[in-house]
């Protein structure tokens, strides 16, 4: 975590309130105590910003351990303004990102009762300046956090397709981008997946698709020799 992400998020949150005029500065003790059980993320960071108040902190966990309703996975002391000063900020990053963890390891659980080579990713639908974030929890959850921006490979969406055709927009990607980059294209149709595969791309996403169809979709693809180039 970058010194001027914490300063940001902090100054987002307190801004330049004074709360020496309302909190003395004495010594206190205080404990995060979970309220909910769940695989825990976001406590590397939380400790970062206790540690640039100067607040001291202990603690028995780390991010991924499975954790239940009341156990303390935190315990902090220091100036008591400090630590009101990063209550709220440090709650949010615990709540988001073992929230993100925890519903991904659910999803890779229930996957890989079907299949045991699934793996679930994430996508760029991720909140504005909280990505890597957010990616990490995905990560922590067991999940693969896939690529975190536009410029970690190409995409061939919906949109690219109406626009140009698949074919078309496929050799257009492999004319123009490096060889070091994956082309991966979304389709919406089992006859757009096959003819993605046989224009060699790297990634076969079906987007839109019912879980059905999926199914029949890749059984298609790896009967045609493709089953390392599939994706759901």
């Amino acid at each position: 975590m970058l010194l001027k992400e914490i300063e940001a998020f902090l100054e987002e949150d307190v801004g330049h309130e004074d709360y020496e005029e309302i909190v003395p500065e004495a010594e206190c003790k205080a404990e995060i105590e979970v309220k909910e059980g769940g695989v825990l993320a976001g406590l590397d960071e939380v400790k970062q910003i206790f540690n640039y108040l100067g607040v001291l902190c202990a603690t028995e966990f780390e991010d991924g351990a499975r954790i239940k309703e009341g156990d303390v996975i935190l315990r902090v002391q220091g100036a008591g303004m400090k630590i009101l000063k990063a209550e709220r900020l440090v709650l949010n990053f615990l709540g988001r990102m073992s929230g993100i963890a925890t519903l991904t390891d659910r999803f890779v659980r229930e996957a890989r009762r079907a299949n045991a080579r699934i793996r679930v990713a994430g996508t760029r639908k991720t909140t504005p300046g909280f990505r890597k974030y957010e990616k990490k929890a995905i990560a922590i959850g067991g999940g693969d956090p896939h690529r975190f921006g536009l410029y970690e490979a190409v995409i061939i969406k919906d949109n690219y397709i109406k626009l140009m055709g698949l074919e078309n927009a496929i050799k257009k990607a492999k004319e123009k981008v490096s060889f070091t980059r994956k082309i991966e294209v979304e389709v919406e149709s089992i006859e757009d997946a096959l003819k993605a595969a046989e224009l060699d791309v790297d990634i076969i996403m079906f987007d839109n698709m019912s879980a059905k169809d999926v199914k029949a979709g890749v059984q298609l693809l790896e009967e045609h020799g493709f089953h390392t180039r599939t994706g759901t």
